[in-house]
């Protein structure tokens, strides 16, 4: 069965100008090294495509088990400029849980 970013994390997002920062925290520490694993710079940047025009940039905070993923010319120019229907980080936020979630190898 197919897991998803949903099932094993929850996310905290936000905005300013163009750049979109999301964390993404997990559920239990168990949870932690699947996110590590499934959250990378090539796959935010596969799922969100063209929307992310500038630099995808991952920090791992092992102490509070969770990633932030920094986001650089993400939000069309902002939300003052930007032509998107919901250009906010919190949209993106809630996207990047539809990210497919790397299976164990146990």
């Amino acid at each position: 069965m197919s897991r998803i970013l949903a099932d094993i994390a929850y996310v905290r997002s936000g905005d300013k100008g163009d750049t979109a920062t999301i964390g993404v925290i997990a559920r239990t520490p168990e949870d932690y090294p699947r996110i590590k694993r499934s959250v990378t710079e090539e796959k935010v940047r596969e799922l969100f495509g063209d929307w992310v025009k500038g630099r995808i940039t991952i920090f791992e905070m092992d102490n509070i088990e969770s990633v932030v993923v920094y986001m650089e010319a993400a939000l069309g120019g902002g939300a003052t400029r930007t032509l998107r229907l919901d250009q906010t980080g919190k949209a993106l936020g809630n996207a990047i849980l539809r990210l497919p979630v790397d299976r164990d190898n146990a």
